[in-house]
C-alpha cells in the first residue's frame, strides 16, 4: 500500500502527511527500500549487486558494507568489488544474501525503509550480526518491519499486533507484555517460556 503496488480501497496511506496516491510512482518509490526475506542476488559484480545501478563510489559502497558487518564479503575475494557473484547468489552464504541487501539499502539512503521478514531465515549467530546491523540501518528513517521473530522489533516505537488480518493491539513491548495478550504469548513461545513465567529471558 505505501508503494503503491495496491491502493486503499478504504481510507488514505500518508507519507509526509500527502496521500501517496498524489505522488508519481517513480519519487514515491525513491524515497523507499524493501529488504525482503528472500534476497535477490543477480549475475553481476559485487559492487553492482549493491548500487543495482545508482550512482555510489566504491568508498561509499565499502562504507555501507562496513556499517552492516558485511565487509569480510569483500574481503573474502582477490578482485573484492569486481568480484562476479552468480544469479542467486550460490557462494553467498544466506546470512551473507541479507547482509547485502541491507547494504543495498543504505547505498540508497531512503527515508523510508520496509523490512519484510527480513530475519526470518538466518540462524542464530547471523541473527546477533544482523541486530547489530539494523541499529545502523534503521537510524533516521522510518522504518515499518514486518517480523515473527520478535528480537527484531522488540526496541520498535509502535508495535502492531496482526491476527488473522485484524489489528488486535497496538503499544511498545513492555506495554504489550503486560497486557498479556496476543503478543505476550508470541514472546513466550519465540523464547520457550512457560505459561505463568516471567516474559523476560532469564540473564545469560
Amino acid at each position: 500500500l505505501i508503494s503503491r503496488f495496491y491502493d486503499a480501497r478504504n481510507g488514505r496511506v500518508v507519507v509526509d502527511g500527502v496521500d501517496v496516491r498524489r505522488y508519481t510512482l517513480l519519487g514515491l518509490r525513491r524515497g523507499m527500500a524493501l529488504v525482503p526475506q528472500d534476497v535477490v542476488v543477480f549475475a553481476g559484480s559485487l559492487r553492482d549487486n549493491v548500487t543495482l545501478g545508482a550512482d555510489v563510489s566504491d568508498e561509499d559502497i565499502l562504507a555501507c558494507l562496513r556499517a552492516v558487518s558485511a565487509d569480510e564479503i569483500v574481503s573474502r575475494f582477490d578482485d573484492g568489488l569486481d568480484h562476479m557473484l552468480e544469479e542467486g547468489g550460490r557462494t553467498l552464504s544466506v546470512g551473507e544474501r541479507q547482509l547485502l541487501s541491507f547494504a543495498r539499502a543504505l547505498a540508497i539512503n531512503p527515508p523510508i525503509l520496509i523490512l519484510d521478514e527480513a530475519t526470518a531465515n538466518i540462524d542464530t549467530q547471523t541473527e546477533l550480526i544482523i541486530q547489530d546491523a539494523l541499529k545502523t540501518i534503521l537510524r533516521g528513517r522510518t522504518s515499518i518491519v514486518i517480523a515473527h521473530r520478535l528480537s527484531t522489533i522488540r526496541n520498535a516505537d509502535k508495535i502492531v499486533v496482526l491476527d488473522h488480518g485484524r489489528v488486535v493491539e497496538v503499544g511498545r513491548h513492555q506495554q504489550l507484555l503486560e497486557h498479556g495478550g496476543v503478543y505476550a504469548r508470541l514472546y513466550a513461545v519465540n523464547y520457550g517460556l512457560t505459561h505463568g513465567a516471567s516474559t523476560e529471558p532469564a540473564p545469560a
